[in-house]
């Protein structure tokens, strides 16, 4: 799954992460690759919280519809990949017969 992730970053910083369909959500680095991969990893931690508490996943918004919000204007957006089949659950194997 896509999740898009708002970069930020402040004079004398390193660079902060946001992710909008997961409030609460947030993390950083000090490169935008190590910002990137620090991002996927709060996603599953975050997700993971909320599957154990019971909660929804949000799933992600385009990301047009996070540009178009004046919270985030002129902010450096990116998307990153992170895959929740790890979190969600044992695979479980099953048979079936079809004619």
């Amino acid at each position: 799954m896509n999740y898009p992730i708002v970069i930020h970053k402040d004079h004398d910083s390193d660079y902060g992460v946001t992710v909008p369909d997961l409030p609460g959500c947030f993390s950083a680095g000090e490169t935008l690759d190590v910002a990137a991969a620090m991002a996927v990893e709060a996603i599953q931690t975050h997700v993971e919280g909320l599957l154990l508490g019971g909660d929804p996943i949000p799933l992600p918004q385009p990301l047009e519809v996070h540009q178009a919000s004046p919270e985030y204007a002129g902010s450096l957006w990116m998307l990153v990949s992170v895959d929740l089949g790890k979190i969600q659950g044992k695979a479980k194997r099953i048979n079936v017969t079809i004619p």
